[in-house]
C-alpha cells in the first residue's frame, strides 16, 4: 500500500524511465486512494461504489440527495464508516424518511434480480426519468468562470498530490471558489460537493459549480436534482447531457479554460 497521507493518497515506490536513454531513477509518487465502499441504508445493501475514502460524511449525505433517497437534509441521521478487512469501507447511513421505504424495499430485490448498472435505477425507462426543472436564475459571466478555473488547481490538494483526482468546486457568481470537494471518481466528488453544501446550510442556487470531468447525462442530473442553476466542466458534454440541461433548465458550460469557455445553450 505505501505510506498513508492522509486526505485520500499515500506514498508509493515507483521507477521513471526515459525515452532519451537516460538511466532510470527511483522516487517516490504520491497515489490517490481507491477503494470499495459499500453503502448500507437503513441496514439494507443499497450499492457498492469505487470510491476515495475521504470526506464520506459528505459523499453519504450527498449521495442520498442526489440519488432521491430523500428530498432534504432533515431526514438524514448519521452516517458511519469503518475500513474493513481488505481494504474496503463499509458506509452505514441511518435515515429518518418514509419516503426511502420504496427505494430501499426495490434495494432488496435488486440482490437477487438485479439492475442495468445505475445506483438505485431497475429499469431503462427510469434513467430518462422527468425532473424537477431547475428554478433559480444566476448571471454568470464568462470572467467569472475563467477565474474560477483559473484558481482550481490551488484549492486541489489531493489533485495537486497526485494528479489523479477529479474536483467539484462550488463557486459564488464572481468566481470566488467557496467549497471544494475531490475523489477518484466525478460523481463521488459531486456527491461530496452536495453533501457538504446541505451540512454547511449553502443553497446551491447561490453559486455555480465546477467539475474537472467531461460532463455526461448522470452529472447534469444530479446538478438539476440539487437545484444547482449553472454547471461548468472542464472536458466536453455528452450530447444526452445537452438534451438534458436545455430539459430541466440547467446552464451549461463545457471545455472550460482559463481563457476560453463553450455555452452549450
Amino acid at each position: 500500500m505505501g505510506t498513508p497521507l492522509g486526505n485520500g493518497a499515500h506514498h508509493a515506490a515507483v521507477v521513471e524511465h526515459f525515452a532519451d536513454g537516460a538511466p532510470p531513477r527511483a522516487l517516490t509518487r504520491a497515489l490517490i486512494d481507491e477503494a470499495p465502499v459499500a453503502i448500507e441504508i437503513n441496514g439494507i445493501g443499497y450499492a457498492v461504489m469505487m470510491a476515495t475514502p475521504s470526506d464520506l460524511d459528505d459523499y453519504a449525505l450527498g449521495f442520498c440527495l442526489s440519488e432521491q433517497i430523500i428530498t432534504a437534509q432533515h431526514e438524514f441521521i448519521s452516517a458511519r464508516a469503518a475500513q474493513v478487512p481488505g481494504g474496503g469501507w463499509m458506509l452505514r447511513i441511518a435515515l429518518d424518511a418514509p419516503a426511502a421505504g420504496p427505494l430501499l424495499t426495490r434495494a432488496r430485490l435488486r440482490l437477487a434480480e438485479g439492475s442495468c448498472g445505475l445506483c438505485g435505477i431497475e429499469s431503462l425507462e427510469q434513467v430518462l426519468r422527468p425532473l424537477a426543472p431547475v428554478t433559480a436564475r444566476l448571471d454568470v459571466a464568462p470572467a467569472a468562470i475563467f477565474r474560477a478555473v483559473a484558481a482550481l488547481d490551488a484549492h486541489q490538494a489531493l489533485g495537486r498530490a497526485t494528479r489523479a483526482a477529479h474536483g467539484a468546486a462550488f463557486c459564488a457568481a464572481d468566481g470566488t471558489i467557496r467549497m471544494m470537494r475531490e475523489d477518484v471518481g466525478r460523481h463521488n466528488a459531486l456527491d461530496k460537493l452536495i453533501g457538504a453544501l446541505a451540512f454547511a446550510g449553502i443553497d446551491p442556487a447561490c453559486g455555480f459549480v465546477v467539475l474537472t470531468a467531461r460532463c455526461s447525462f448522470e452529472l447534469v442530473q444530479k446538478a438539476v436534482i440539487a437545484q444547482v442553476p449553472v454547471l461548468v466542466t472542464l472536458s466536453a458534454a455528452s450530447g444526452l447531457a445537452v438534451e438534458q440541461a436545455r430539459a430541466h433548465g440547467l446552464t451549461l458550460y463545457s471545455l472550460a479554460r482559463a481563457d476560453s469557455v463553450l455555452a452549450m445553450g
